[in-house]
């Protein structure tokens, strides 16, 4: 009986450390994302005719990052400001080179744009994938490249973690209208140093109100929430930190007053439909959901079009041309 006893509980711990063993092989895969997409070798010559300037900078924590610098094009009805930029953020793999391709031409119709490989993307460091917590560093470093070269407004674009990581960024550093809103008394990272540019508004696409949604639609099990709910717990053992602190529906309401557009597929089997539905209730007034019928995960400027293009570059022409109004206001004058 002793005997039987002690086998079971032999058998029982091995099994309990097969466990902790597969959950950490498991949580290395999920902060682990592809570098590039499969489809990207393709895209040298797309890139090649943007034209702009390969850069690098450095994010807050100190990694090196890449990315492009894209200059304004010049666009009939809109005079544009070589003082404003759009922050182009990309999703959980591969690098900023498709975004770049499908965004960056209508964008920079409004200002230049900066688009960035997230660290342990692209050409950028090695690091963890942490689903927007982290990466909100990588804004931060982008912020201050952006703000050595005279930039003073800047609106931040993203798709699904790219979405999560501008959502968070402004909850977390501020809009930069606010010394107070951007510092910590005993911060645990560099300080931003450089002049801060202001973030006047954001464009976030297939953005779940938690990290957890787009991981467990991607498992094929019935225990998909319960499995995806213990990937990021042992995640957040190996980071030393939970990404689902700062995550989208926890933190939206912080991005008040900025103007938030938030835009979701209705066909998105990733991150459905009713996420962003939630994510608005959860917002503040300045923000407004567009459903665009039919689309995919992070598919709606595909599905839509030149309607996608003119409904983004209205609100970010708008959006800019009030903070500059703003700063007007304040007596700053056009910077």
């Amino acid at each position: 009986m002793i005997r039987r006893l002690v086998g079971a509980a032999g058998a029982a711990a091995l099994s309990a450390v097969t466990v902790r063993t597969v959950g950490r092989r498991a949580a290395d895969r999920l902060l682990a994302a592809p570098r590039v997409g499969a489809d990207e070798a393709a895209l040298g010559p797309a890139l090649d005719a943007l034209g702009g300037e390969v850069v690098r900078l450095r994010s807050r924590d100190g990694l090196r990052l890449a990315g492009r610098w894209l200059p304004v094009e010049r666009a009939e009805a809109w005079l544009a400001d070589p003082h404003e930029a759009i922050l182009l953020l990309h999703g959980y793999s591969g690098s900023i080179a498709p975004d770049l391709v499908e965004y960056g031409p209508f964008l920079r119709r409004t200002a230049g744009v900066l688009g960035l490989d997230f660290r342990g993307h692209g050409e950028s460091d090695d690091a963890p994938t942490t689903f927007g917590m982290l990466e909100v560093e990588d804004v931060a470093g982008a912020l201050v490249w952006l703000g050595e070269r005279g930039i003073r407004r800047v609106a931040l674009f993203g798709t699904s973690m790219g979405g999560i990581a501008a959502i968070e960024s402004v909850a977390i550093l501020g809009d930069g209208t606010l010394a107070a809103a951007d510092t910590d008394a005993s911060p645990t990272r560099a300080p931003i140093d450089a002049p801060r540019p202001r973030i006047v508004a954001v464009v976030a696409e297939s953005v779940p109100t938690s990290v957890e949604v787009p991981v467990a639609n991607r498992i094929r099990s019935p225990f998909r929430r319960f499995v995806a709910r213990r990937l990021f717990d042992a995640a957040a053992r190996r980071l030393s930190a939970d990404p689902r602190d700062t995550e989208p529906g926890k933190v939206i309401g912080l991005v008040e007053p900025v103007p938030l557009l938030l835009i979701h597929g209705s066909a998105d089997n990733t991150v459905p439909v009713g996420e962003g539905q939630r994510l608005m209730a959860l917002a503040g007034p300045s923000t407004e959901l567009w459903i665009v019928e039919g689309a995919d995960h992070s598919r709606a400027h595909a599905v839509a079009g030149q309607d996608y293009e003119r409904r983004v570059t209205d609100f970010l022409r708008v959006a800019f041309e009030r903070s500059r109004d703003d700063d007007l206001g304040a007596g700053e004058g056009s910077l």
